[in-house]
């Protein structure tokens, strides 16, 4: 699924990328072909000028000589020098014609037989419109031609090195688009792959919470469909007999209450993120009030408890979340405490912030778990958290009401010796 939405990105991405450079190459070309066009117009107006003025009131004709691209002047037939050199970079040369196309007079500096002025001036023949361009011998020529009295008078310019100018152009053009395409696939793809990553590991959590949630789920419901089959079974007998059945049922529902309500918390924090309303308050106090009611529990469980905490230390935050932090982290620190184990709870002022830490004794977390302990679910011993009545929940939602508090939480642990949660909270300032 996540490949064809990568694919599908890459594809929507090249098109759109392809037919922006497209267009700007386009546009580039166009406007390049446009003045080079013009720029060729110029030139063969500016020859055709240079050629005709050659036809004076001293002789009506053009000059038997030759002319070279902008180098020397055009010499008559008697010697005399007429009129100026030609532009600057041409290479041409002028014929005339009678009415059937037979060449009565060439005007050009350069030796050319007269297979090619009977070619070129057969190539301005065949062109019906009076401006034109033809290949000869390798290089393009652009003519002009006038109608005369004695019948027409041809102007030829070599525009060989602008139509090459125009063709690298574009060749140009072709190689880069190709190469900018294969650079900006690989970079798409490699966006692509950054930007649906954080998709595919919230859709990946996302799966594995509702495996966790459904197996979860499962376990209670066939206890409770199990004993449920039981009583029916001996639908006649008293209830006082049945009263084991009756009691396996109720606590797998609580079981089950207990579960539905930590998903349901998660889940309005997750939506609720930025509409809780805090308000400053006396943690050291909400803190001492969580191990009050834990007093009898820790008692039963023969653990000594040990606890530090300064008075009047204030936040400004939701006061009931704090206390379900607190007791989420001492309860979780007696589940994993043996008998006669020690648990210690510090809650102290460091520079501008507020250090909460619960440290207890006992086996510890494997250095392997540490970075997934405060996952939805996850437990480093599944069989014992079972034991305990534990989901992998608490310490999600003790993260989740902690970063809601623009506060930190992690968690050091010693194998086969102790284990501290620390919860850093910026201090309430007066």
């Amino acid at each position: 699924m996540f490949n064809r939405l990568r694919n599908r990105f890459l594809i929507v991405n090249m098109v759109i990328i392809s037919f922006i450079m497209i267009l700007a190459f386009i546009t580039i070309y166009t406007i390049t072909y446009q003045n080079n066009r013009k720029t060729m117009n110029d030139d063969l107006m500016q020859v055709s000028e240079f050629y005709r003025k050659q036809d004076g009131p001293d002789g009506g004709k053009y000059g038997g000589g030759s002319h070279g691209g902008g180098h020397g002047d055009m010499m008559s037939p008697e010697g005399s020098m007429k009129g100026g050199p030609p532009p600057e970079r041409s290479v041409s040369f002028a014929l005339e014609a009678d009415s059937d196309w037979n060449i009565t007079k060439t005007d050009s500096r350069f030796d050319m037989d007269s297979d090619f002025y009977a070619l070129a001036i057969k190539a301005a023949s065949t062109d019906h419109s009076d401006q034109g361009e033809f290949n000869l011998d390798g290089n393009r020529w652009a003519f002009d031609k006038q109608v005369t009295p004695n019948g027409y008078s041809v102007v030829f310019l070599d525009v060989t090195n602008q139509h090459q100018f125009l063709m690298t152009l574009l060749y140009t053009f072709l190689v880069v688009g190709f190469i900018m395409l294969i650079v900006i696939y690989f970079t798409s793809r490699y966006f692509a792959n950054r930007s649906i990553s954080p998709v595919k590991e919230a859709f990946d959590k996302q799966q594995r919470f509702i495996a966790d949630a459904s197996h979860e789920l499962r376990t209670p419901l066939a206890v409770i469909n199990t004993n449920a089959d039981v009583l029916l079974s001996n639908n006649d007998d008293l209830i006082r007999n049945q009263e084991k059945w009756l009691h396996h049922i109720k606590s797998e529902t609580e079981r089950m209450k207990t579960l539905t309500s930590d998903l349901l918390y998660l889940t309005q924090m997750d939506d609720a993120r930025d509409n809780v309303i805090f308000a400053p308050f006396n943690l050291s106090e909400a803190v001492e009030s969580v191990i009050l009611t834990l007093e009898a529990v820790i008692f039963e469980k023969d653990i000594v408890l040990s606890y530090d905490i300064s008075s009047d230390l204030s936040i400004n935050g939701n006061v009931e979340q704090m206390k379900q932090v607190a007791l989420i982290l001492l309860d979780n620190a007696i589940k994993y405490t043996n008998t006669k184990g020690t648990i210690d709870l510090t809650l102290k002022k460091q520079g501008h912030d507020i250090m909460l830490t619960v440290t207890n004794s006992g086996e510890g977390i494997p250095a392997e778990h540490l970075g997934k302990i405060f996952d939805r679910f996850y437990r480093a011993d599944a069989s014992r958290s079972r034991k305990n009545g534990g989901y992998g929940l608490g310490l999600a939602i003790a993260k989740a009401i902690v970063e809601q508090h623009k506060g930190k939480i992690h968690v050091k642990s010693v194998p086969n010796e102790v284990t501290s949660f620390y919860v850093q909270l910026s201090a309430e300032r007066s």
